[in-house]
């Protein structure tokens, strides 16, 4: 069996990678619902989050916390949603845990259609979130 998100975090399939750890990785969704909608993913692979372990959802859950404001502040949004499907019916299509950060800007309406941006969109928007997460970096 082939997994999407596997194949992602192996450098397989080309992204527009955010953040990467030991445990996590993080990339921008190519069907974003907002700009800056990013995956947040564990390296390792199990088909939803209770068939992981405790430690990998902890770390998924520490790299959001982490990368969050700095996606937000990149652009420009107010707030964010943070979502995640488990199982099919559900809505989960790629069967490896994920959680979506999806930012929103205040009088924007709140949509969850996706958009389909250029790789030159992605590209340009996953430069200023990693400019942003170096930057608080350099700060801490």
């Amino acid at each position: 069996m082939s997994c999407l998100f596997c194949s992602i975090v192996a450098g397989d399939i080309p992204c527009s990678k955010i953040y990467e750890d030991e445990s996590v990785f993080a990339f921008l969704d190519i069907g974003p619902v907002s700009e800056g909608h990013t995956l947040v993913v564990p390296k390792v692979h199990a088909e939803n989050l209770q068939a992981g372990s405790a430690p990998d959802a902890e770390a998924l859950m520490a790299a959001v916390y982490r990368i969050a404001p700095s996606i937000m502040k990149a652009v420009g949004a107010d707030g964010y949603n943070l979502g995640m499907n488990h199982g099919e019916c559900a809505g989960q299509d790629v069967m490896h845990t994920h959680l979506h950060i999806m930012p929103r800007k205040n009088g924007v309406s709140r949509s969850f259609t996706k958009t389909h941006p250029s790789m030159e969109e992605l590209t340009a928007t996953a430069e200023k979130i990693r400019a942003e997460l170096q930057n608080l970096a350099n700060v801490t």
